[in-house]
């Protein structure tokens, strides 16, 4: 049997032209799949030294692992070899990040064999302390406690990698004083914030993604991806089977999370109406497409801003995206919906993470159904909840109960044929008009612009060379019915 290389030392073979060819991986792609290059020799040692010359120049220390060796090599060679064939694209972006912009300027020169816990306990100090690179100024010069934590967590794993190597004799990283693990608050919106939020979305053309959103609770990538391809709008069944990423400045397109990412949802009628509608006024492929890079779905981190906005126009506390899928968890149970078929909703791995998650929900109402059962059964009054006289409610309540209906924020009401102005982020501006065409049916025009000044410039001649085409089409039209009547029969 022939000996088995070592992962990294690439693969020498022998070609049908006789020649011997070694490959090597050197990376890894976006999709995560292995980037290789080769070399090719007459004679087997000749290729052996091409291959290594090559491993040299690409910066690979694969094969030529050593106690000795800088941790940073160390690192970096565990994180191609071993880490990141296993890892999702955006996955592996968190671990680029961290390896190569924290650990390796910091540590990445100690020795592997002489890394010490202490070394490890002072750059987690350090990185708690002066470790952010970018935005110093909004979130101050220390890293989070979770970025910390990750950090720790890279270091660890590919120290007890080099354990099972043989390399050291065990991971200095274990034993170390970590800051404490912080789940991030779990907010949801109340039964009033939702209606506000969903009367501002409609104003500020986000009433599609808010509804879908709010009614289904699905991830904000899968949102972004879904195609119409994948609803049935006979059946109401929505496929979700993909998500798309923000990644190295562009949007791409990736599996779902988790295997139970990919299933299947069941809309409710409402929701079927706004997205027929949402289908009349667009022709792409994507249920919601980016308005700024055709063919592509929208940017999952500007539908967050947007949401952003709408929340803080319609007076509701400051939650993340992922909050609305807590909400709709919150509202499914609530109204009865079960722990299995809500974790298959929302795509959990399995129940209990669910039951997790929402275990202060469901305690909530294992006490409410508790109490039920003991007023059945007690039949008494003193079972019952007395109800508080009207004079014994919060004055906050109070008001809240007296306020006017909510008004949605409102732009600048603008004249009929003049278009929109939508502001997309803090630097780009989107013009639209949509009139209806020489055939009957209406028709979107978009312009942008870094300014709405600039924005506004555009439209107004945009919307004139529109009108102008619309004329044309309707005087065509109707010389070719003028001239299908006057001819002989």
């Amino acid at each position: 049997m022939a000996k088995k290389r070592k992962a990294g030392d690439g693969t020498l073979r022998l070609r049908k032209d006789g020649r011997w060819e070694g490959r090597v991986v050197v990376g890894y792609g976006e999709d995560g799949r292995p980037v290789t290059k080769n070399v090719t020799a007459k004679s087997k040692t000749e290729c052996q030294k091409k291959l290594e010359d090559l491993k040299t120049e690409c910066g690979i220390v694969t094969g030529k692992a050593s106690p000795g060796m800088p941790f940073g090599e160390w690192i970096d060679l565990w994180f191609r070899t071993w880490s990141a064939p296993t890892l999702r694209v955006t996955t592996q972006s968190s671990y680029r990040q961290r390896i190569y912009n924290h650990i390796i300027p910091a540590i990445g020169a100690i020795p592997l064999n002489k890394l010490k816990k202490s070394d490890l306990q002072i750059f987690y100090a350090d990185l708690k302390k002066n470790g952010r690179l970018i935005r110093t100024e909004n979130y101050g010069p220390g890293l989070s406690d979770r970025m910390v934590r990750s950090c720790h967590a890279t270091c660890r794993s590919a120290l007890q990698k080099a354990v099972e190597e043989g390399l050291i004799g065990s991971n200095p990283a274990i034993g170390c004083r970590l800051p404490p693990k912080k789940t991030a608050e779990m907010k949801v919106l109340t039964h009033e914030e939702m209606r506000r939020f969903l009367i501002q979305a409609k104003e500020d053309n986000f009433y599609a993604i808010a509804v879908t959103e709010l009614a289904t609770g699905m991830r904000r990538g899968e949102l972004c991806a879904l195609r119409w391809e994948d609803l049935n709008f006979r059946t109401g069944e929505l496929h979700v089977c993909r998500q798309a990423i923000y990644i190295d400045g562009k949007t791409q397109i990736s599996a779902p999370k988790t295997k139970s990412g990919d299933r299947m949802l069941i809309l409710p009628p409402a929701v079927l109406n706004v997205l027929r509608e949402q289908k009349e006024n667009t022709d792409s492929e994507w249920i919601f497409p980016s308005p700024v890079s055709e063919g592509m779905p929208c940017n999952p981190q500007s539908i967050y801003g947007k949401m952003k906005k709408v929340l803080k126009r319609a007076q509701c506390k400051n939650v993340r995206f992922h909050d609305l899928r807590h909400t709709f968890a919150t509202t499914a149970l609530e109204h009865g919906m079960d722990i299995k078929t809500l974790s298959m909703i929302i795509g959990h791995v399995s129940s209990a993470t669910t039951v997790d998650i929402y275990s202060h929900i469901t305690t909530g109402m294992q006490r409410a159904a508790a109490e039920k059962i003991g007023r059945s059964f007690g039949g008494s009054e003193a079972f019952r909840e007395e109800e508080k006289p009207a004079e014994e409610i919060p004055g906050e309540q109070q008001k809240t109960a007296e306020t006017a209906p909510f008004q949605p924020y409102k732009g600048k009401i603008r004249k009929s044929g003049t278009g929109g102005i939508n502001e997309i982020n803090d630097h780009l501006f989107e013009g639209r008009y949509t009139p209806t065409n020489a055939y009957g049916k209406r028709e979107s025009h978009n312009v942008y612009a870094k300014t709405r000044e600039e924005c506004e410039t555009l439209l107004a001649k945009m919307i004139e060379e529109v009108k102008a085409k619309i004329r044309e089409d309707k005087a065509r039209l109707k010389a070719e019915a003028d001239g299908a009547e006057s001819a002989p029969q």
